[in-house]
C-alpha cells in the first residue's frame, strides 16, 4: 500500500469476497440503469425521424414514376401502413432480439452496416481519447505549482477548450497535409491517416481534463503525504507522478467517461472533414434520408456504448480510491 493510503485512507483493504460483492452490486445498478437508457434513446430517436420534415415513402420511390399502387406496395413491403405505436413496439421486439431490420436506402442489414462501419470510428475515438489522455497528464504534471508554468498552459487549454474540432482539422490539414505533406489528406489506409483526425478530435478534450487534472494535482501536493514524502528525500517528479498523480485521478476518471460521448459524437463531423469511413458519414446519410432503421440502429449502440464506459469508469473509481469501497460497504 502507497504512503498516501496509509496516511489518508483506512490500512486494511477490502476482503475479496467483498470487493466481489461490491462490484456485482455496482454493475447490476449500472445495467439496470443502462435499460432505461436504452429504452429513452431508442424512443427519442423514433419520434424524432418521425417528427422531421420530409415524407420516408418519398425518398424510397426516389426518381420513379409515383402511383397510389407503387405507393402501397412500400407501406406494404416496410410495415409502414401500420399505426405509428405498433412500429414502435414492433421494433422494440425485434431490436430486443438482435434484429435491427433492413435500411430503407441500401437494402442491407443494419447490423451488416454497424459492423463495416463501427470499427473505423471506434479507432479514432480510442486515438482521440489517448490523446486526451497523454496531453492532460503532461500539461498537469509539468505546470501543476508553477506560476508561469501554469498561466501559459492554462491560457493554451482555453484556447484548444474554445477551438471547435472541424476548424482546428482544418488547421491542421492546411499546416500538415497541404503544406508540409507529412500526412494524408483523407482515407484511412494507414496509421498516419489517424494522427491529424486524432489530434483535431482530441485536444479539447485534453484541454479540459488537463484544467481538472492540474487543480486535483495541485490539491494532493498540499496534502500532508507529500510534505511527508519530501521530508524522507523523495524527488518531486517520483511524488507527482507516482503518488499524487494516482491520488487526483478520481476526478479526471470520472470526468474520462463522460466525455466519451462527446467523441463518439465528434467523430461525426471529424469523419466528414477528413473523408474517412465510419458511423458519423452513415450516420449523418441516414438523418438526411430519413433511414428509420439505420438512425435507430445507431443511437442503440450509442447509448450502449456510454452505458458500457460508465460501468467501466464505475468499477475503475471503486478500485482507485479505497474510500468509495469502505463508503459501499
Amino acid at each position: 500500500m502507497s504512503l498516501e493510503s496509509i496516511l489518508t485512507h483506512p490500512p486494511r483493504a477490502p476482503r475479496p469476497a467483498l470487493w466481489r460483492s461490491l462490484l456485482v452490486r455496482r454493475i447490476a445498478g449500472r445495467l439496470s440503469g443502462g435499460v432505461l437508457v436504452l429504452w429513452a434513446a431508442v424512443t427519442l430517436a423514433f419520434l424524432g425521424i418521425h417528427l422531421a420534415p420530409g415524407d420516408t415513402v418519398s425518398l424510397l420511390i426516389g426518381e420513379q414514376a409515383r402511383t397510389p399502387a407503387i405507393e402501397a406496395a412500400i407501406r406494404s413491403e416496410w410495415g409502414l401502413n401500420e399505426p405509428l405505436a405498433w412500429q414502435y413496439l414492433h421494433y422494440l421486439w425485434r431490436a430486443v432480439h438482435g434484429d435491427f431490420g433492413r435500411s430503407y436506402v441500401l437494402n442491407t442489414e443494419v447490423s451488416q452496416l454497424l459492423t463495416t462501419q463501427l470499427w473505423p470510428t471506434l479507432k479514432l475515438a480510442a486515438a482521440a481519447l489517448l490523446v486526451s489522455i497523454l496531453f492532460a497528464v503532461v500539461m498537469a504534471v509539468a505546470t501543476a505549482n508553477r506560476r508561469w508554468g501554469r498561466r501559459v498552459a492554462g491560457g493554451l487549454e482555453l484556447l484548444l477548450a474554445s477551438t471547435p474540432s472541424f476548424w482546428l482539422g482544418i488547421v491542421l490539414l492546411f499546416i500538415f497535409s497541404f503544406s508540409l505533406r507529412w500526412f494524408p489528406v483523407a482515407g484511412d489506409r494507414h496509421l498516419s491517416s489517424l494522427v491529424l483526425p486524432a489530434l483535431s478530435l482530441g485536444l479539447a478534450q485534453g484541454a479540459v481534463l488537463a484544467q481538472v487534472l492540474r487543480r486535483e494535482l495541485e490539491s494532493a501536493l498540499a496534502a500532508p503525504f507529500t510534505l511527508t514524502l519530501r521530508a524522507w528525500g523523495v524527488g518531486e517528479t517520483t511524488i507527482r507522478l507516482r503518488h499524487a498523480l494516482r491520488h487526483a485521478a478520481l476526478p479526471v476518471v470520472t470526468l474520462t467517461g463522460w466525455l466519451v460521448g462527446g467523441l463518439l459524437s465528434g467523430a461525426v463531423i471529424t469523419e466528414q472533414v477528413f473523408g474517412r469511413p465510419g458511423l458519423g458519414k452513415l450516420t449523418v446519410d441516414a438523418v438526411l434520408a430519413k433511414d428509420l432503421p439505420v438512425v435507430l440502429a445507431v443511437a442503440i449502440l450509442s447509448a450502449l456504448i456510454y452505458v458500457v464506459m460508465s460501468t467501466l469508469v464505475d468499477i475503475l473509481a471503486l478500485w482507485l480510491d479505497p474510500r468509495l469501497r469502505e463508503e459501499s460497504r
